[in-house]
């Protein structure tokens, strides 16, 4: 609610012979100055029960349904009628008034000094990069290079003694598996905000291999493979989806968590209430309700309408919503978006992280435009925590993981004794068709995936299977790798996660540092260090120009070549950047496929 005062209780809870109800003749008891404070803490009853009589020095309560006679042999200042029956359906509508103890402690800070003028601290955001598969040949390099970059980092494995061998005893890790969904706990993806996952099957020669499996990670030389473990259809397929469904909440959608508003012909709907200044004794009055054809393009809308006056030292109306039955986690995005027609007045916006009926709302203003449709964008960094109509300096951050309830407001009062410039009492109306989180520009990417070349080779037609990686031929007798690597990034794809695909060819022990070649559509072969994979991983965590792109990689040395690194000569560290700005949106190597793949 308005923050200027909160001296309401739940009335219906009172006794009939409760000093604060009103009799018959409509006026009730008379308190003496001396009996406030108990009046205050007991009943807190808004401004028009409480009336100043000049005269005999008393307060004299006032039922709703009459006036005050504006008669000066009585001493009795005159006011607007106060509507009783809709105070009591706020009250039961929220299922909570304000606190009176809340309202006498503002009181008193407010009588100890000036309100405060330094700015609001920047709320800190901070998080953590998940490492999936983070004992492989790729993901130990990837924590690596995290790890020196300062970055935190948290992983997901199998096996945590293997782990804390390999990754050192103080590396944050989870153990779960991703072929089963039950291990993939909630509570272990809190705080992850970016996620790289180098999760692959297991292929191995059938002859056997090393424990270290230096026949495998060698990469030149061929041995007949087989799977070894889990089949991909539940590694690159059902894992990933059981991947996805475990970290989309905490890393975002690259379009936002829509809370309220129209979307694919169907409601995402919000328990809205009119909270206006009859809560402290004014008439203003406002509602919610949806217009089916009042917005854009004659679409429907959400719309807050009413009426403002400032009779009885009001001038605010609201809408605010029940608490959530639980909280809106909204920390992976950056901000809520409100698209709405303006009509050229400034209005308030309200999050609150606490279920309490009167606490701390964190709150901007905004401007709108005259009978245009705009996009609001505001961004948590900018709420300020704002009680009673003041700025609280030493309020908790705001934390968007523990968002209860949300309130837009129309008022005549701004913070610490400012008021709205564009207010006017009369009629309002303001069509809200969506509110939602968003992340800023530039969006960079949220998930990175290793996922491998030829994919899409398997089934595609007039293709030479000859001149091919073994995988590509034997996708059959490897459990259709190929076929559900890609039915794995096409989960990505469509999650709505930002992303980044890369598609490495075979992957060697080289170091990093020869030249590379980048290129979409699923035609190249060739050899890559898995020191070189884990850097491309990481740079595309940070660049804006991998969003959203499936790409091929290979360095430009050929499989009969051996690449080297002289240490007192050292290659100069790479810029992916342009190799990502290079890429385009949309390729997958799927638009050369003229028939579907065979159903597996």
């Amino acid at each position: 609610m308005e923050s200027c005062c909160s001296t309401c209780t739940k009335l219906s809870s009172a006794s009939p012979s409760h000093p604060c109800i009103a009799d018959s003749r409509g006026f009730g008891r008379k308190f003496t100055r001396n009996s406030l404070d108990h009046h205050l803490l007991s009943s807190s009853l808004p401004k028009p029960f409480l009336q100043v009589n000049n005269a005999r020095n008393t307060f004299l309560y006032r039922r709703s349904s009459s006036r005050f006679p504006s008669t000066a042999s009585r001493g009795i200042i005159s006011a607007e009628a106060w509507d009783f029956g809709r105070f009591l359906k706020t009250l039961y509508f929220f299922n909570g008034p304000p606190s009176p103890a809340k309202f006498v402690e503002f009181l008193v800070e407010k009588l100890s000094g000036p309100s405060p003028k330094e700015p609001v601290k920047a709320m800190e955001t901070s998080g953590i990069v998940l490492v999936a598969g983070a004992t492989g040949g790729v993901g130990r390099r990837v924590v690596d290079i995290l790890r020196n970059k300062g970055l935190p980092v948290r992983v997901l494995v199998r096996n945590e003694e293997k782990a804390r061998k390999m990754l050192g005893p103080d590396v944050d890790l989870i153990v779960g598996d991703i072929t089963k969904e039950n291990t993939l706990t909630p509570e272990y993806f809190k705080g992850v905000r970016k996620v790289i996952n180098a999760v692959s099957v297991i292929v191995g020669p059938k002859e056997g291999d090393t424990p270290d499996r230096a026949k495998y990670s060698q990469g030149i030389k061929f041995f007949e493979p087989e799977i070894k473990g889990d089949s991909p259809e539940m590694v690159e397929y059902l894992g990933m989806r059981n991947l996805i469904n475990a970290v989309k909440g905490s890393v975002g959608l690259q379009n936002g968590k829509l809370l309220f508003g129209f979307e694919e012909n169907s409601l995402k709907e919000l328990p809205w209430g009119a909270l206006d200044d009859v809560v402290m004794g004014g008439v203003s009055e406002s509602t919610f309700q949806i217009d089916r054809t009042g917005g854009e393009n004659g679409a429907p809308t959400g719309l807050f309408k009413g009426v403002v006056s400032t009779a009885n030292n009001g001038g605010f109306t609201s809408i605010r919503t029940r608490n959530f039955a639980e909280p809106e986690d909204l920390s992976a995005y950056d901000g809520l978006k409100l698209r709405l027609k303006g009509d050229g007045r400034r209005y308030k916006f309200v999050v609150r992280t606490s279920s309490d009926w009167d606490t701390v709302g964190y709150t901007a203003s905004f401007d709108t435009v005259g009978g245009q449709w705009q996009s609001i964008r505001l961004p948590f960094s900018s709420l300020r925590p704002i009680f009673q109509a003041r700025t609280v300096l030493d309020a908790p951050p705001f934390d968007p993981s523990n968002i209860v309830s949300l309130q837009l407001m129309f008022s005549k009062f701004e913070y610490d004794g400012k008021l709205n410039p564009t207010f006017v009492e009369g009629a309002f109306q303001l069509p809200v068709s969506s509110i939602q989180s968003y992340i800023k520009d530039p969006v960079t990417p949220r998930f990175v995936h290793v996922s491998s070349a030829g994919v899409t080779r398997p089934e595609r037609p007039g293709l030479d299977l000859s001149k091919q990686p073994p995988a590509v031929r034997l996708n059959k007798e490897l459990g259709f790798i190929l076929t559900f690597k890609l039915k794995g990034e096409d989960l990505i794809r469509e999650s709505g996660i930002p992303y980044t695909i890369v598609r490495p060819c075979a992957l060697t022990e080289e170091p990093a540092g020869a030249d590379l070649i980048f290129d979409q559509g699923d035609n190249i072969t060739g050899k890559i260090s898995r020191e070189e994979v884990a850097r491309i991983c990481v740079a595309a965590l940070e660049s804006p120009f991998a969003l959203d792109k499936t790409f091929e990689v290979k360095s430009t040395i050929p499989f009969s070549e051996s690449f080297t690194v002289d240490p007192e000569n050292p290659p100069q560290e790479k810029d992916y950047n342009i190799y990502f700005k290079g890429l385009k949106d949309g390729i997958t190597g799927k638009e050369s496929l003229e028939q579907s793949p065979v159903p597996v």
